[in-house]
């Protein structure tokens, strides 16, 4: 079963590979985010290790000479943690533990650690544990080996920790249980998205910590956890709100992220079938983030993924008050000055070209919500119109 407990940051390097398919700059973003996941999870990362390679060492991932380097830092700084940003294959695993003589952990492992210190309730819990034991599975030999060494901390929580015992048959029963309570939670949940009526159904979707929950919570006057952590909330929230006189039901769901492991993506099916049922998607945006255009290009991946990506569609680029750029000077002797952008200037950007609906909002301030608010009826009233031809009279909208 999944744990949950208080636990100290743990001191951590992170290591990663520029390869063909993956140039420095792009390198730099991937160690970016590991190291928000690093932190997370419970981590303080000391320092990072990156190498040139054509392709990763099938043996330790890294070179010969790199992991000397890794291993020199490890025993003069006491770290406890290597994290590897791509997933390592169950032999690399075991050759970096005898190499390093510390607890090795991928980005995988990683995702699926914070997914367990965060999944609140049993459905979330079920589908963690799921994928924990598949991502386990293949892996038995190198966990169990270990596992005196490994006792607790970040990637410990979970499986691994508590089934001493465990074999792969035991595991391969455990994961057929779990999935069959999948199943019969999914009837039940699909059961509760058709008595919902025909009301209007609109799905939050975008990147992870980009401010769904906050914005969710902004609409829908709620008090839904949010935090500035990735996967801040895994569990689908569903509200009923009201624009105008006009209802509809808001669904909150869980963050995606780049390299989303494929134990999570068939775990969490159902959670992406309220994406797929959704009338409306509002895909948010942190544009305050550097690498916002790639989170894009990977939500609309998903979107692909799950054939979600033909619904109506909102464009929501949030935080446009924690987005400022550097001003240049007018001369060589005036310093450059961090200015933030207007809404007036928003609308002129390539964002607002978009051949979807766009707004540009800060969630946490309210800036600009009238507009948004505006464009969700406006979208909302075009689907319900088309449902309920005969009673669109009974609906006008007016600024709250």
């Amino acid at each position: 079963m999944i744990e949950k407990k208080e636990h100290q940051y743990e001191k951590a390097v992170l290591v990663g590979l520029i390869t063909k398919d993956q140039d420095e700059e792009k390198l730099r973003e991937y160690m970016d985010e590991l190291e928000f996941l690093a932190f997370t999870a419970g981590a303080e990362v000391e320092k990072r290790f990156t190498q040139k390679l054509s392709q990763p060492d099938s043996k330790t991932f890294v070179g010969k000479g790199k992991a000397e380097e890794i291993k020199q830092f490890i025993k003069e700084n006491d770290i406890g943690t290597a994290i590897f940003d791509d997933e390592l294959s169950p032999s690399q695993l075991k050759n970096l533990e005898l190499e390093l003589e510390i607890k090795i952990l991928d980005r995988t492992n990683l995702i699926l650690d914070i997914f367990a210190q965060r999944a609140q309730t049993s459905y979330a819990r079920t589908q963690v544990e799921l994928a924990q034991y598949e991502y386990l599975l293949p892996r038995l030999t190198r966990m169990w080996t270990h596992l005196e060494r490994q006792r607790g901390g970040i990637g410990m929580r979970g499986p691994g920790e508590t089934e001493i015992e465990t074999d792969r048959r035991i595991i391969r029963d455990r994961i057929s249980l779990l999935k069959e309570k999948l199943k019969s939670i999914d009837k039940q949940m699909h059961t509760q998205r058709q008595n919902r009526g025909k009301m209007v159904r609109v799905a939050l979707v975008g990147y992870t910590n980009v401010g769904k929950s906050t914005l969710m919570n902004a609409l829908s006057k709620s008090e839904i956890f949010a935090e500035n952590k990735l996967f801040a909330t895994l569990d689908t929230t569903v509200r009923k709100v009201v624009l105008g006189n006009l209802p509809f039901l808001l669904t909150d769901t869980v963050g995606f992220i780049r390299k989303l492991p494929t134990q999570l993506v068939e775990s969490f099916k159902s959670t992406l079938d309220e994406v797929r049922e959704a009338d409306l998607l509002v895909h948010v945006v942190d544009i305050s983030h550097e690498s916002f255009e790639d989170h894009i290009v990977s939500v609309n991946q998903i979107l692909q993924e799950i054939e979600a990506y033909k619904k109506p569609i909102i464009m929501v680029f949030n935080k446009i008050d924690g987005f400022t750029y550097e001003k240049k000077a007018e001369d060589d002797l005036t310093p450059p000055t961090r200015k933030n952008i207007s809404l007036a200037e928003w609308k002129k950007t390539w964002m607002a070209k978009s051949k979807h609906p766009t707004v540009f909002i800060s969630a946490l301030t309210k800036e600009n919500f009238p507009e948004l608010k505006k464009t969700i009826y406006d979208e909302v009233h075009k689907i319900h119109i088309s449902r309920f031809p005969y009673n669109d009279f009974l609906f006008e909208y007016f600024e709250e």
